[in-house]
């Protein structure tokens, strides 16, 4: 027998146009990309109502067979974004690049400074400074799969740009330049030593610091990327951080092993979240209320949305922050669960469910 939440997902799905389906309805902004475009890519992106003038800016890269409004979705930015009063940008792939939907990680033009792939999304973001009133200085990326390792490569050759990453369930900078070696690197074969991996870091840019924070979040069942790239990922940050190999800190989180790796001066420079029996796919917990199943997008009681977010200042508490046009909104917040008394309202959403399906007057 189905639970209540279960026919409330089931029905949002109807009315949206389906998580899972090839074309979910797309509610972000296309944007006018005035800079070069050698990438050929497209960008989609959404600023929140009643903003202050100046604001953050986390750019969402998809992974491979997503599309930038499915991925949105899927993993909850820009509903996020809307509710704490930050834009997100979603470059998106297209098929005449790659045929799956891949951001081209492995092919050197891509993930080089001022070339391909890399530069079309960096002057999305210039866009975005000039267009929408994005501060320049709180720029953040985050990917998954091939999207989490254009995200590093991103980190990687422009560390002036972004002020931190989030790399789920990605791959090293600079360790492939050809489809079988990037199949063999996702399989942790041939991944280079950590001496190699750092070098790759310092000679992808001229940049000498500060360095952009770096979050990997990573399954210990990912058969598509295997954990042993989450370590190299790590390798690789650990010399430009001037930190130790060994984490300073290891604690439980959600229910998730966190270790944080502190620099000199004490900010949290590394943090890798290892989710134990996930697949490949983004960590998602959709009671917080953003985020929803789909293919490759993950229900395991931990948000790498929320979490990653707050790890940038983003979502500095709990409260909801309130906009004008949106003071009866009831959209849950992060990790909020409903108390006992909240029955009359649970009914309301139920029917006002089945009223949007049709099945309900």
């Amino acid at each position: 027998m189905r639970t209540i939440s279960d026919t409330i997902e089931r029905l949002a799905r109807y009315r949206n146009g389906g998580v899972g389906s090839s074309s979910p309805i797309n509610t972000l902004s296309k944007l006018e990309i005035t800079g070069r475009n050698p990438g050929q890519l497209t960008g989609w992106y959404s600023v929140p109502r009643g903003r202050e003038q100046s604001t953050a800016l986390v750019v969402v890269l998809h992974g491979c067979t997503q599309t930038a409004a499915g991925y949105d979705l899927g993993s909850g930015w820009s509903k996020l974004a809307d509710d704490y009063g930050f834009a997100a940008l979603f470059p998106e792939q297209s098929r005449q690049n790659n045929a799956n939907l891949c951001f081209n990680w492995f092919n050197v033009d891509d993930v080089t400074r001022e070339h391909g792939e890399a530069l079309s999304i960096r002057e999305m973001v210039t866009d975005m400074v000039k267009q929408h009133g994005v501060d320049p200085k709180r720029v953040y990326v985050t990917g998954l799969s091939a999207g989490g390792a254009m995200a590093n490569s991103l980190l990687a050759t422009y560390p002036d740009v972004f002020a931190g990453g989030a790399i789920i369930a990605g791959l090293p900078h600079g360790v492939a330049s050809t489809v079988p070696e990037a199949f063999d690197r996702m399989r942790g074969h041939g991944l280079p030593l950590r001496e190699i991996l750092q070098a790759n870091v310092r000679k992808a840019s001229r940049h000498t610091g500060p360095w952009p924070t770096i979050s990997v979040w990573q399954g210990t069942s990912d058969n598509t990327v295997v954990e042993a790239n989450a370590r190299a990922i790590i390798d690789q940050w650990i010399g430009v951080h001037a930190v130790g190999a060994k984490a300073v800190r290891s604690e439980l989180v959600d229910g998730q092993t966190k270790e944080t790796w502190l620099d000199a001066s004490g900010r949290e420079a590394i943090e890798y979240y290892r989710i134990k029996g996930m697949a490949h796919g983004t960590p998602l917990d959709t009671a917080s209320g953003y985020g929803h199943s789909a293919p490759y997008m993950i229900d395991v009681g931990i948000s790498s949305t929320v979490h990653i977010a707050r790890s940038w200042g983003l979502t500095p508490s709990f409260e909801k922050r309130i906009v004008a046009d949106d003071v009866s909104s009831t959209r849950p917040l992060p990790n909020q669960r409903r108390s006992a008394g909240e029955g009359s309202e649970i009914q309301d959403v139920i029917e006002g469910a089945l009223r949007s399906a049709g099945l309900m007057k």
